[in-house]
């Protein structure tokens, strides 16, 4: 039994970009599989429940669910949105070996693919952050970027200016760039060449005009095909990446809808993360051009994380051993 705690003892972020760049590399070579999520959504509730099973073959087999439930009005409560568990099997003989707290794995590899995208898609000079969103996403986006580039600001927009300022404060007590409060989401993205989209919004909040030419976008909050951050103009002037084909074209609303008004279409994304860190595919080809991570989350990279976890708590005995 893995919480919280122990996950994000366990789970560094600079170590996770790397377990999350082994695991996205693999998928790449068809060493791991993963259906499309299956999501429970009750009539008339906005709340729901999403299942994500994975499978690994080498080098050493293993199975992976996580179970999450998702509940929008949980940052009221003081509680993050995401709860629930991510299991893992063993793959010889389907017993399990460990179940670790879903919030802190979903937060923190999520955060790592974009370092990752980040790593592999934006300018070497990228230094300012525009990063929209103030809850757990965003606290550990911010941290994600700062262990990636050598940050030397950060703007915070979100729809609560409220909520913004306060991330802005705590946040700006911890690194050593200052980290404000943006007045509007349009000033957040002026000049900004890294921007991170971490919010719950269900319309665009960037805008294409806003944008500066070269900048890389990790655009995280939006996965659902109803619900986007980006809009269209952003969307079709940019390298599109992704973390998997298939679940984009059917869950990313910023790539969906965007197909939907005819703008692009499947040919629009130029490749997987797993492609360019195999050599399958390129990464920017210019300093001007316009790059976008779109990032859904996927299910081998809660495999990956808690196979992770479980390693390392076996070898420093953290955790709790329970008769299963």
């Amino acid at each position: 039994m893995l919480t919280e705690s122990d996950v994000q003892r366990l789970l560094p972020l600079r170590e996770c970009v790397e377990v999350m760049a082994e695991a996205l590399a693999g998928l790449a070579r068809d060493e791991l599989h993963q259906p499309l999520r299956m999501v429970v959504r009750p009539p008339d509730s906005s709340n729901l429940m999403g299942l994500m099973p994975s499978h690994r073959a080498l080098p050493e087999p293993a199975y992976g669910l996580k179970v999450v439930c998702i509940f929008p009005d949980n940052p009221k409560r003081g509680l993050d949105a995401h709860q629930g568990a991510v299991i893992l099997f063993d793959g010889e003989t389907g017993e399990v070996r460990a179940l670790a707290n879903a919030s802190a794995v979903t937060a923190i590899r999520t955060a790592a693919v974009s370092g990752l995208a980040t790593r592999l898609l934006a300018r070497s000079d990228a230094r300012k952050l525009a990063l929209f969103g103030a809850g757990v996403q965003a606290r550990w986006h911010l941290a994600a970027m700062a262990t990636v580039c050598e940050l030397e600001r950060a703007l915070v927009w979100s729809h609560s200016r409220d909520s913004a300022r306060a991330f802005a404060d705590e946040a700006g007590a911890r690194y050593p760039f200052p980290v404000e409060a943006a007045e509007s989401a349009e000033a957040a993205l002026r000049d900004a060449d890294l921007i991170v989209t971490a919010t719950t919004a269900r319309e665009p909040v960037v805008r294409r005009e806003w944008v500066a030419e070269g900048a890389h976008i990790n655009a995280v909050g939006a996965c659902f095909p109803t619900t986007r951050e980006l809009d269209t103009a952003t969307v079709a002037s940019a390298s599109l990446y992704v973390d998997r084909r298939e679940s984009a074209l059917n869950e990313a609303g910023d790539y969906v809808i965007a197909a939907q008004e005819g703008a692009i279409g499947p040919e629009h994304i130029r490749a997987e993360l797993g492609e360019l860190l195999i050599g399958a595919a390129e990464g920017r080809t210019s300093a001007q051009e316009l790059t976008i991570f779109k990032s859904l989350g996927i299910a081998v990279e809660d495999l990956a994380a808690v196979e992770h976890v479980y390693r390392r708590a076996l070898e420093v005995g953290a955790g709790t051993q329970v008769p299963f």
